[in-house]
């Protein structure tokens, strides 16, 4: 019988050792801008090669939280192998791009090859135990907020234009949507703080996680 691992424990592992490389090399980087003498040009591809080779297992950790380990990690999986079926490197008129598309497409076939056969010889995920459902209280009256012409406009955009935040690269997040005007990023952040709107964690950033209002943003666009 095969032996089995902690897939948890063991991908964890494998991602401190390449998020810890990251910073390594961040560091490099910044400290070699301090100097004040002439950039390093490698040091930069030295940083930009291993955030590339970070991000998965950064958002695989991410989404871990919601979805369990062993989904986060076969969906992004499952990503990385349409990507590199389908994506044609080189394509952008900007060195500068094109270099990291390729660090990129580098990183995600680094990332299959150290995850293989992770999920076939890990230990099945124990099943938790089924709780009754305990009953919701009665939802209180939503409170009457005002809000500004240009946070009712981030709520409209929400709710008709198919918002959502995206991060194709770590601490670099935008807005995307489906049609129409794009509202911006940190009046979308705000309404979300607010509880006016929320993100669907459920799903990956890469992929974009959809922004939609909640009863409080109905009830502010319905005044």
């Amino acid at each position: 019988m095969a032996a089995t691992f902690d897939l948890d424990k063991v991908f964890r592992a494998l991602a401190a050792t390449r998020i810890n490389a990251e910073e390594r090399a961040r560091k490099a980087c910044a400290e070699s801008m301090l100097d004040g003498t002439m950039i390093d040009i490698s040091l930069m591809r030295q940083a930009m090669e291993a955030a590339a080779r970070a991000l998965p297992y950064r958002m695989v950790l991410d989404d871990a939280e919601t979805d369990g380990i062993r989904k986060a990690l076969s969906n992004m999986r499952g990503v990385l192998t349409r990507q590199l079926l389908t994506r044609v490197p080189g394509s952008s008129t900007c060195q500068l791009s094109n270099e990291a598309a390729r660090k990129e497409m580098e990183a995600a076939q680094g990332f299959l090859a150290d995850t293989e056969g992770l999920l076939d010889h890990a230990e099945p995920q124990a099943e938790e135990p089924a709780t009754a459902a305990e009953p919701q209280p009665a939802s209180a009256p939503t409170p009457a907020v005002k809000a500004t012409p240009a946070q009712k406009r981030t709520l409209e955009a929400i709710r008709d234009n198919g918002v959502k935040l995206q991060e194709f690269t770590v601490g670099r997040r935008i807005v995307t949507v489906e049609r129409d005007e794009k509202p911006r990023r940190d009046m979308v952040e705000w309404v979300i703080s607010q509880g006016w709107a929320k993100q669907d964690t459920s799903r990956s950033l890469y992929h974009g996680q959809p922004v939609s209002l909640t009863s409080v943003g109905e009830a502010i666009l319905a005044n």
